[in-house]
């Protein structure tokens, strides 16, 4: 059964409130929700959230916004330190209604540390409300990333979805896909993007990326994983990964 976490400090008038938690490698947190968006930030290790609709992973410098009322879980890869922030309804709105991955620069990186030092009472007329003021501004201005993995509602074609993502193949065609859900290729492609609203070359190369993540995080070598993913080699693998994500795996391979 889904839990709603109520935060500590819900009672406490301030638009947002920072807080940090450390977690084990593995440490799963069950599907919940918060009343208030979380912007959610692993200072070391790799998230993976999963929410009914969609897979989220968040390699570092990256985050995940989830909109307030998400029902969400959480897998930490890597022993996870979170710099989590919340955020009151209306606030941020340039994020949207909708989970994603978002990049995290330099400063907003520093001023989510000095925000998990801020007492949830502060002064918002000084020096921590101005830190938390610049936060919100940060985030609301934060790229989104292109790391996402959504689920359809058709019920046949979220079964596939979600056996790909057990057993991922960067190999696996249209056609195929097509044949196994006996309908013809146009109208497995109109249905597809409809659903998901990603052509099918897209969410195969993002759900590969998603499943990469945090094998990569949790130190497996480069070719191995491009094998296990169903690509020829680690070549072809890591061109993908770089024209995705803007550099190459081995700068995700967080342990040796």
């Amino acid at each position: 059964m889904m839990q709603f976490y109520p935060d500590e400090n819900d009672h406490v008038a301030r638009p947002v409130i920072a807080i940090g938690h450390d977690y084990p490698d593995s440490f799963e947190l069950a599907e919940h929700r918060h009343r208030r968006s979380q912007f959610l930030y692993a200072a070391s290790g790799v998230m993976a959230v999963s929410t009914p609709s969609g897979a989220w992973v968040a390699p570092p410098e990256r985050a995940v916004w989830i909109p307030g009322g998400t029902p969400h879980s959480v897998r930490m890869v890597g022993a996870v330190q979170t710099r989590s922030v919340l955020v009151e309804p209306g606030e941020c709105a340039g994020r949207g209604f909708q989970c994603q991955v978002v990049g995290v620069s330099p400063l907003l990186r520093h001023l989510l540390s000095a925000a998990a030092h801020v007492t949830p009472e502060y002064d918002v007329a000084g020096r921590d409300g101005l830190v938390m003021h610049l936060l919100m501004a940060e985030i609301d201005a934060a790229p989104p990333i292109p790391l996402a993995v959504p689920f359809p509602s058709h019920p046949a074609l979220a079964r596939r979805c979600h056996a790909f993502l057990e057993r991922p193949n960067a190999a696996a065609t249209i056609d195929e896909w097509a044949d196994a859900m006996r309908m013809n290729r146009r109208s497995f492609t109109r249905l597809f993007r409809r659903e998901t609203a990603m052509s099918f070359a897209e969410w195969r190369q993002q759900a590969c990326l998603s499943v990469a993540l945090p094998k990569l995080a949790a130190g497996e070598p480069v070719t191995s994983i491009a094998y296990d993913l169903g690509y020829d080699g680690p070549g072809n693998f890591s061109t993908m990964f770089k024209r995705v994500l803007g550099v190459p795996p081995s700068r995700y391979r967080l342990t040796s």
